[in-house]
């Protein structure tokens, strides 16, 4: 009888154990390899098979996400390129060096190219038992519902209760190719009269670029790049691409059974690189949630959702906020025409608790 309840209780747990997560981008195809490591059925709800992703993008990942990438997501080891420093200068102080982080020649952070980043998750989940993409969505098939997708239905009908702001900017990333240069692994950033304009390399022949500029999107980039490069010979610029930014946070992270996620749940501005990185600490916290759901034998429900947004909405009101605060810090800077917040932070960086403490920030969160 034991053996026999034992297994009708195992078969229950892997008929329980499925969510859909709508949506295929790289934050979609992150949070379903995580699942599905653990054992989880999901179902990819997307019109498109594979995306395409501009081979300018890159995002940056920090140590301790790394860290986490490896071991419970996949190893991506093979695809990064370490920064082990970080220099931001600031053009109200003639392009003075106001601040640097580093941490005893360790890697601070990692830069990675989305496509291969999204390649490498692809090829890795359709080899997956537990994982399928499906192009029809019938949400009664479900307990739990991830929505990773700005632009599906359900997100104009259930996730428009936002705390939102326009930058009344747009930010603009290429790549530029130049003369090798021995230990390029430090990121710089210089925040110009125009907006801040990150130097993240990721070889020792090629560096990306994002530049925040306010206004419009057609602007002479390529002349901009070349007058506050300061570092590289460059030899090619790559097509750019560009984007609109705003701020945007939910008021509530879910409706029903229905949980919003990724972009979905919260956009920042690119200046420190953290949105992915507030993704990869939601799937954390999302991870802990459901292993325990599955340990002891517990649906996939809405209860999800509300342990979730009880964890992290605060945090991440917080960290999101925390961000958008140094961006309007050197915004206001130009839009008073002085160089006193610049020159403040040039000496406290002096400091190394207040270093030690926005390193921390940047590699952990809240």
């Amino acid at each position: 009888f034991t053996t026999l309840y034992h297994l009708i209780f195992i078969v229950k747990i892997k008929i329980i154990m499925k969510l859909c997560i709508l949506g295929e981008g790289l934050v979609s195809l992150t949070l379903a390899k995580a699942l599905v490591n653990e054992g989880v059925y999901v179902d990819v709800i997307s019109t498109k098979k594979k995306l395409n992703y501009n081979k300018a993008q890159t995002i940056g990942i920090s140590k301790s996400n790394i860290e986490f990438f490896n071991k419970n997501i996949l190893n991506i080891e093979k695809l990064l390129w370490d920064i082990n420093k970080i220099e931001i200068f600031s053009e109200n102080l003639d392009n003075k060096k106001i601040l640097d982080f580093k941490n005893s020649n360790q890697k601070l952070f990692a830069i990675i190219k989305n496509s291969e980043l999204y390649d490498l998750l692809f090829s890795s989940l359709i080899k997956s038992k537990y994982f399928k993409f499906k192009s029809k969505f019938v949400d009664k098939n479900y307990g739990l519902i991830i929505n990773c997708d700005s632009s599906n239905p359900i997100t104009k009908k259930f996730f428009f209760n936002k705390f939102e702001k326009e930058y009344d900017s747009y930010a603009h990333t290429t790549l530029i190719e130049h003369e090798y240069l021995n230990n390029n692994h430090v990121a710089s950033q210089i925040f110009t009269k125009k907006g801040p304009l990150a130097f993240l390399p990721i070889s020792e022949k090629s560096t990306s670029i994002v530049y925040s500029v306010k206004g419009k999107t057609d602007i002479d980039l390529e002349n901009l790049i070349r007058k506050y490069n300061f570092k590289y010979h460059i030899v090619g610029i790559k097509k750019s691409y560009s984007f609109k930014l705003k701020f945007s946070t939910l008021r509530s992270y879910h409706h029903a059974n229905i949980l919003a996620f990724g972009d979905v749940l919260h956009k920042l501005h690119p200046l420190a690189g953290q949105g992915f990185n507030m993704t990869i600490r939601d799937i954390k916290e999302l991870l802990k949630i459901i292993k325990y759901k599955k340990s002891v034998g517990l649906d996939l429900d809405s209860s999800i959702c509300l342990n979730f947004e009880r964890k992290l909405k605060h945090k991440n009101y917080l960290f999101s906020n925390g961000i958008d605060f140094i961006y309007e810090f050197f915004n206001f800077e130009n839009k008073i025409d002085t160089n006193i917040l610049s020159k403040s932070l040039y000496f406290m960086n002096k400091n190394k608790g207040i270093n030690k403490l926005f390193t921390k920030f940047a590699d952990t969160g809240i």
